[in-house]
């Protein structure tokens, strides 16, 4: 039974990898999962500089789901390739890099750096606000997404998968621009915007007013987009949104992805990713099947 997806040439023992910004870079939940056994890691943003962050509150709970407003607090590129990367190569386990900035030159710095290092891939989270352009998102925009996209892959040694935002029109649209660009592969769905108010204090729940919507309740959307963006372009496809079990995986799998990141779940049940992983090798048992290969965009 074959459970090994390539994308980009990189090899994934299975398609199961964490979520940026829901795993650190992996030494929290060192302590209850067995990081050799992931298909990736995928670290949290990590940008040029020293980020603080959004004010708080910062994390509300919903119906289904959360919504978070970190504002991408990471403490730069420098501390990340000196503490994280040592950590996460003591594993059998790919190192994907989640990059974030504010201006397209932000974005490059990271990917230079990230050139020879150890890490196997690098993700784009183009779903940062691009300060020179009115802080409309880079991945809100086909042009700048395109723009952004061809600029990083000229400089960057690893492959890169750029992280879609679904907050736009047409989903397929930026797909195809990220491909345009020269992407290896894009991953989405990336959350969705969303608002929650404390009706007892007549306030917002998050100091930022917004946040990103996460969670089992956005997997509808997520698989949709997903399905969409596998049949608009070539490349592989990394789904995610709301993957709380096997069968979530399996259905992001059948709709088109290659590999799926488990996200909003790790913080309800650190053993999820594992569990997921375990419960896709029990399914392909059960239906016989020897390469799970066969199910990547089978659905009829």
């Amino acid at each position: 039974m074959n459970t090994e997806v390539k994308i980009a040439g990189v090899s994934f023992k299975n398609p199961v990898m964490t979520a940026s910004g829901t795993f650190g870079s992996g030494m929290e939940y060192g302590e209850f999962v067995d990081l050799n056994k992931l298909g990736a890691v995928v670290t949290k943003g990590v940008a040029n500089v020293p980020w603080p962050g959004n004010p708080t509150p910062r994390v509300a709970e919903t119906y289904g789901g959360m919504l978070n407003a970190i504002g991408l607090q990471n403490p730069g590129i420098d501390v990340f390739l000196e503490r994280d990367v040592p950590f996460l190569q003591q594993y059998d386990t790919n190192i994907i890099v989640n990059v974030c900035g504010k201006t397209v030159e932000d974005y490059l710095d990271v990917v230079e750096r990230c050139n020879d290092t150890p890490i196997h891939m690098l993700e784009i989270n183009v779903s940062c606000p691009n300060v020179k352009e009115g802080a409309i998102a880079f991945g809100q925009k086909a042009d700048a997404l395109y723009d952004i996209t061809s600029r990083i892959k000229k400089i960057s040694k690893k492959p890169v998968i750029m992280k879609l935002s679904p907050n736009v029109t047409d989903i397929t649209e930026m797909a195809k621009a990220a491909e345009a660009g020269g992407a290896d592969a894009i991953s989405l769905i990336n959350t969705l915007t969303g608002m929650k108010i404390d009706v007892q204090r007549r306030c917002f729940a998050l100091a930022n007013k917004t946040g990103g919507l996460s969670g089992p309740a956005i997997k509808p959307v997520a698989v949709r987009m997903v399905y969409q963006a596998s049949h608009a372009v070539k490349i592989p496809v990394i789904g995610m949104g709301g993957i709380a079990t096997a069968e979530d995986a399996l259905e992001f799998i059948l709709a088109g992805a290659t590999a799926v990141s488990v996200g909003a779940m790790n913080f309800v049940n650190p053993y999820a990713t594992v569990e997921i992983i375990e419960g896709i090798e029990k399914y392909l048992q059960q239906h016989q099947i020897s390469d799970i290969n066969e199910l990547i965009g089978a659905v009829k």
